[in-house]
């Protein structure tokens, strides 16, 4: 819930919305688990305006969705990516996206989700549910497996983010990827974690939602040989918070002038 009255008001005033924007799939999976994170994000935030859009693939379209929100009332939007890493879609797809707004629209782009310490609880309640107990940390070796970027900055964060979550405790963590230019792919990873002498070896999928890519991921990670694999982040508790959080730093966020 909100940590202010102050707060409190700004959600349940009808004219201010948060636009979920996720990248969209062929999978008819993605869009389910897209609209199951809306439905917990509502519920955690019961006066917010929540509605969801698409990059690509699925309906509704950003445009479209912005043109919708205009003739029932809104007037501010806070755009939400469902990205993990500011490559090309956060950089370059969602602003031109978000040009099709309606003149009577003011819309403010937030941050992307990763990373953040949120994002890694995440990780770990899927890594839990797939059968890791909390003693198996130390022993553990995981492989960050994400959906993957030609993007040399996204790649650079992506390892920032593997080695910020090997320091509390795994035994390793390295990232693998299932397409784009980056290496290693996740089935070599678990094979050159294995050859290192790993004794235990956890995939856990660094997306947010089911498709070709983390179906990518899964066989790879069974090819390789790996003892645990995690579901994709989904509906995550930690993850719909963390969009709230974006959200409220968004909005506090002092307004461009000039």
């Amino acid at each position: 819930m909100s940590g202010s009255d102050e707060d409190a008001d700004a959600d349940a005033d009808p004219s201010r919305v948060l636009l979920l924007i996720a990248h969209g799939s062929r999978d008819p999976r993605h869009a389910t688990t897209v609209r199951a994170l809306t439905r917990r994000i509502r519920s955690m935030r019961p006066g917010l305006r929540v509605s969801t859009a698409f990059l690509d693939f699925e309906t509704p379209s950003v445009g479209a969705e912005l043109a919708r929100m205009a003739q029932h009332g809104a007037r501010r939007v806070v755009a939400q990516p469902l990205l993990l890493t500011r490559a090309f879609h956060a950089r370059t797809d969602l602003p031109r996206a978000l040009r099709e707004a309606p003149p009577a629209l003011c819309v403010r782009q937030a941050d992307v989700l990763g990373p953040h310490a949120l994002l890694i609880a995440a990780l770990e309640r899927r890594l839990a549910e797939a059968g890791l107990e909390p003693g198996d940390r130390a022993a553990t070796s995981v492989v960050l497996a994400c959906a993957g970027t030609t993007d040399p900055r996204a790649v650079a964060a992506l390892a920032a983010l593997a080695a910020q979550w090997r320091r509390t405790g795994w035994y390793d963590v390295r990232p693998a990827f299932a397409s784009g230019g980056a290496l290693p792919r996740t089935r070599d990873a678990v094979r050159a974690l294995r050859g290192a002498g790993a004794r235990r070896i956890a995939v856990a999928p660094y997306v947010l939602a089911p498709g070709r890519l983390p179906d990518r991921i899964a066989l790879g990670a069974a090819e390789g040989g790996a003892d645990v694999v995690g579901a994709v982040l989904g509906a995550a508790p930690e993850l719909a918070r963390l969009v709230l959080r974006r959200y409220d730093a968004t909005v506090r966020a002092p307004a461009l002038t000039g």
